[in-house]
């Protein structure tokens, strides 16, 4: 039988910066159309570990892995072409561009790639499908500054999945949303991994929204990682608790 490989591994990751350290020999471990969140108070090194994750920041030790090959060490290109994309806390779009333009800019990326468009999903390759998916459509003719912040954010998930990816990697996306667009937004993150087949990491401080919809939780605490299970396991995780769910939680999980 053929081996199989998670499609993103970290293995004792760690990150310094001088005598700091943001990221402490975290091992964790990402499989096919998982739904994964990521928790933990400021400065526990959440963004840290997703910088490394996605070759934007480079690791001081240990080692990362995209479907069973080494990346320690590679580009943040080399990760992409590896099926690794991923969004920031601050959304990164071409604010002269029109809506539709930015999500071209990502299929151009991807078809930069050999054999990109026998790889993924085939509306992935359609500009129109992908701005359908994340409510974008009408919008399609505005230039990105002219859009909301929260649809700046929906636009950065498009290109994102503009370039095909296998992993998802979110920061934030939810960050000054309306409690129902906090919803709107993890309803849109369940269809796409359903939808698309994704492996989607979301990082969130939407404590509450993130527990209901993932099926599990990485929690991590002064760049340590603490815990490691479903929901339900986590918020009964007596070091999370004291670390950082008894200030955050307000409401059991459902």
């Amino acid at each position: 039988m053929r081996a199989t490989h998670p499609l993103l591994e970290a293995r004792e990751l760690t990150v310094r910066f001088g005598g700091l350290t943001a990221v402490d020999a975290v091992s964790a471990a990402f499989g096919a159309g998982e739904l994964v969140g990521i928790i933990g108070p400021n400065g526990a090194g959440k963004t840290t570990f997703f910088n490394a994750l996605s070759g934007v920041t480079p690791v001081s030790a240990g080692e990362l892995f995209a479907q069973g090959q080494r990346l320690t060490g590679a580009g943040a290109h080399r990760f992409a072409r590896h099926g690794i994309a991923r969004t920031f806390q601050t959304p990164r779009v071409f604010a002269e561009l029109s809506v539709a333009a930015n999500v071209d800019f990502g299929l151009q990326f991807a078809g930069r790639r050999a054999g990109a468009a026998q790889e993924r999903p085939r509306w992935l390759v359609d500009e129109a499908a992908i701005l359908d998916l994340i409510g974008l459509a009408r919008l399609k003719d505005l230039p990105a500054a002219a859009v909301t912040p929260s649809q700046q954010r929906l636009l950065e998930i498009g290109m994102a999945l503009a370039t095909r990816p296998r992993v998802l990697l979110l920061d934030e996306v939810a960050a000054g949303l309306t409690e129902s667009e906090v919803e709107a937004m993890a309803q849109l993150i369940r269809r796409l991994r359903e939808e698309l087949d994704l492996t989607v990491i979301w990082i969130e401080h939407a404590v509450t929204t993130l527990l209901r919809h993932v099926e599990r939780v990485l929690v991590l605490h002064q760049g340590r990682k603490i815990a490691d299970g479903t929901p339900e396991e986590v918020v009964r995780n007596a070091e999370v608790i004291e670390a950082y769910l008894g200030d955050e939680m307000v409401e059991p999980v459902a």
